[in-house]
């Protein structure tokens, strides 16, 4: 793929993905209007919702401390046997190529930007005869 064809590709990919987003900013600010405005009764559509939602969140508060305690007393029966079945060295294995594969890009990252500045200084120092 030549330089220009590439650039093109580029071009055309960041205008995919300004497209996206326009479409989906359009998308959300839609929906938060319909959401928010009134409606016929006089009632903004969201305020059921938002009411049951309050009473679910009294409900949680009134019954935290009964259920954080049924929790505790599941997870002392049940956390030895649960502790044995997890896969901890696949999991650790896992997060370390996580790790390794970001550390790889931002390291890849950096090193590109280094360039791309050094190569920015050398034509800075050429316009000005330095």
């Amino acid at each position: 793929m030549s330089g220009g064809a590439a650039a093109d590709l580029a071009d055309r990919d960041y205008q995919y993905d300004l497209l996206t987003a326009a479409l989906l900013g359009v998308t959300l600010g839609v929906g938060a209007t319909l959401l928010l405005r009134r409606g016929p009764s006089g009632r903004r559509p969201i305020s059921p919702a938002l009411a049951t939602a309050m009473r679910g969140a009294a409900w949680a508060g009134r019954n935290a401390a009964d259920m954080s305690r049924r929790g505790a007393k599941w997870a002392r029966r049940r956390g030895g046997e649960l502790w044995d079945r997890l896969p901890i060295e696949a999991a650790q294995e896992q997060v370390e190529d996580y790790l390794h594969r970001a550390k790889d890009s931002i390291d890849s990252a950096v090193e590109s930007e280094l360039h791309d500045l050094r190569k920015s200084l050398r034509r800075q120092r050429r316009r000005l005869g330095i």
